[in-house]
């Protein structure tokens, strides 16, 4: 290909002009030949959430050096490209457009908030698909897909049945990250931390049938009516002599167990931690370890459920924990309040905390096919 050599070298002329050449001459396209050894690789579809980031541009140029390596070497070489739907994260981002133009997402029917999905994907995939060529990826374009596509869909479903079949994907309560805002799990990629200034509350917890109590600290106050152990370490002389005991719980007229784990650290506050198995990551494992009762108070929109105390039901979790506090320390259990930095996950989708939560979901075992 012979152009006149400019005065100043232009990148985006250069590139665009072998690009045109590249694709005029279907270099990119592939077909199934018995005389060479396929070497195919399927694009990590980028989600219509948006444009590519710099991460997008690193993992394809480095798919890109790879099906050109293998195109040279004389491999059936085939770059499947296509973008993702990315369902819920795509949907907060409509949501988001359509407040932006003044427009609330329940008032549109179904068909027409899914017109607007559609313009979303429309708009953003192209873009995307824009953004690849402009790298210079070599997929095969003629193979272009996305994951809403009639046959993918398709596949999918007749994948997922199968696994099930086989007893590998299996249904089950566990503890997720969950946003209040799109009432839905989210994954650990979309939780955004976040140093936040709050307070951390010491409470006395008295044991049953004694005056004796112990001292457990909580930056989240409200969820103490959801507990159903206090956790020792095994090896605390402090306290070794009270485990299997129960302690009264303040407010919800209910007796919970004192527990030995070593999970507790006993050098940290009083070496006694409250445990909310449906509301933290950590007392989850205990729970399931000493079969404790998983009591969830939270509804889908983080405000509290009917396994709270009536007077409680229905509150935002801030005003149930402005509120918790208040009781508790009326009752006299509030011993102490502390300034504290903690670090809070946030949503990406709905920017609120998120809550650990449990919710049914989908599970894939991993031992057998990993």
């Amino acid at each position: 290909m012979k152009t006149p050599l400019e005065k100043v070298y232009s990148p985006s002329n250069v590139e665009t002009r072998w690009y045109d050449y590249w694709m005029e001459k279907n270099y990119f396209h592939s077909v199934p030949n018995p005389d060479k050894k396929p070497f195919t690789i399927v694009i990590p579809p980028p989600n219509v959430t948006g444009m590519l980031t710099m991460g997008h541009v690193l993992n394809n140029t480095m798919q890109d050096i790879l099906i050109r390596k293998a195109r040279m070497e004389g491999y059936e070489a085939c770059w499947v490209p296509g973008t993702d739907h990315a369902s819920i994260a795509t949907e907060t981002k409509v949501v988001s457009m359509l407040k932006d133009q003044g427009i609330d997402k329940d008032s549109l029917s179904r068909d027409d908030f899914l017109k607007h999905a559609w313009e979303w994907k429309e708009k953003y995939g192209g873009i995307i698909i824009n953004q690849l060529k402009t790298l210079g990826c070599s997929c095969d374009w003629e193979r272009e897909r996305f994951t809403m596509d009639e046959g993918y869909s398709k596949a999918v479903l007749e994948a997922f049945v199968q696994l099930y079949e086989k007893g590998l994907v299996y249904r089950g309560k566990r503890l997720v990250n969950w946003c209040p805002v799109s009432k839905s799990a989210i994954s650990d990629e979309e939780v955004i931390h976040r140093e936040v200034n709050g307070h951390l509350w010491h409470f006395r917890y008295p044991i049953s049938g004694t005056e004796e109590f112990l001292i457990v600290a909580t930056t989240r106050p409200e969820t103490m009516l959801g507990d159903t152990a206090v956790a020792v370490h095994p090896d605390d002389k402090r306290y070794s002599h009270l485990v299997g005991k129960t302690i009264d719980l303040p407010l919800v007229d209910r007796q919970i167990p004192i527990i030995a784990d070593e999970y507790v650290d006993p050098e940290f506050g009083t070496g006694c931690v409250k445990v909310t198995p449906a509301h933290d990551p950590n007392d989850f494992a205990m729970g399931e370890t000493h079969k404790l009762e998983f009591i969830n108070i939270m509804n889908d929109d983080a405000s509290l459920n009917e396994n709270v105390p009536e007077k409680y039901q229905s509150m935002t979790r801030e005003a149930a924990r402005k509120e918790v506090v208040k009781d508790l320390d009326a009752g006299g259990f509030l011993v102490e309040v502390e300034d504290y930095t903690n670090n809070v996950g946030y949503s990406e989708r709905g920017n609120v905390p998120i809550e650990f939560y449990m919710s049914e979901q989908w599970f894939l075992k991993m031992d057998e096919i990993a």
